[in-house]
């Protein structure tokens, strides 16, 4: 499925804002946070001064500004790194969440490059969230995940063989993933859709 910008997927018209959250040296075309950045309206990406050194304090910085500049409700829709990002998000910022969707979390205790990030909240986010993680995820154990998701009181998805869920990995427009965030915009609205043809 190809998805078209801004004519494949029709949400319905709530204040709620979404923000892609893309991870370590971002997402590139195909990706499907690129996708949905170009087809879910009312979606917005996360820029980062730097995608290959990231600094914590940057990332989360930039996004807390992002969320607390944004009227209304706001789901997260992260990947990788995003999500770690988005876990270690002031309380003033996290209050301006409804949902979060948490694609293939970072372990930032595997990866040099990323260990400004560790150690990882385990605490529980004060939104509803969803993990979706991986069984053969390169960059972080599944069994990581899931103490991410227990500690952050996340429901849990599990795939199977699916890598990193990026590009890479053969996941381009993603329904599954779009029918997540589907639940994380309806949670307090009546009637939202998300249409893919």
């Amino acid at each position: 499925m190809r998805l078209q910008p801004k004519q494949q997927v029709a949400m319905s018209r709530v204040p709620t804002s979404i923000i892609i959250v893309p991870g370590w040296r971002d997402s590139g075309p195909g990706h499907w946070q690129s996708l949905w950045a170009d087809s879910v309206p009312g979606a917005r990406r996360t820029q980062q001064d730097d995608w290959i050194a990231p600094s914590r304090q940057a990332w989360v910085g930039a996004l807390a500004r992002q969320i607390l500049e944004t009227d209304g409700p706001v789901v997260i829709a992260a990947h990788s790194l995003g999500c770690i990002a988005t876990a270690h998000l002031p309380a003033e910022a996290s209050a301006r969440i409804q949902g979060a969707l948490l694609v293939a979390p970072a372990d930032p205790e595997r990866r040099g490059v990323l260990a400004d990030f560790a150690p990882v909240p385990y605490q529980a986010l004060p939104y509803r969230s969803i993990v979706v993680a991986s069984g053969n995820d390169p960059y972080c154990p599944v069994r990581t995940a899931g103490a991410y998701a227990r500690a952050w009181g996340s429901e849990f998805v599990r795939l199977q063989n699916a890598g990193h869920i990026n590009i890479e990995s053969g996941f381009g427009a993603w329904p599954l993933g779009l029918a997540l965030l589907q639940s994380l915009v309806g949670e307090t609205h009546t009637n939202p859709t998300l249409e893919t043809a």
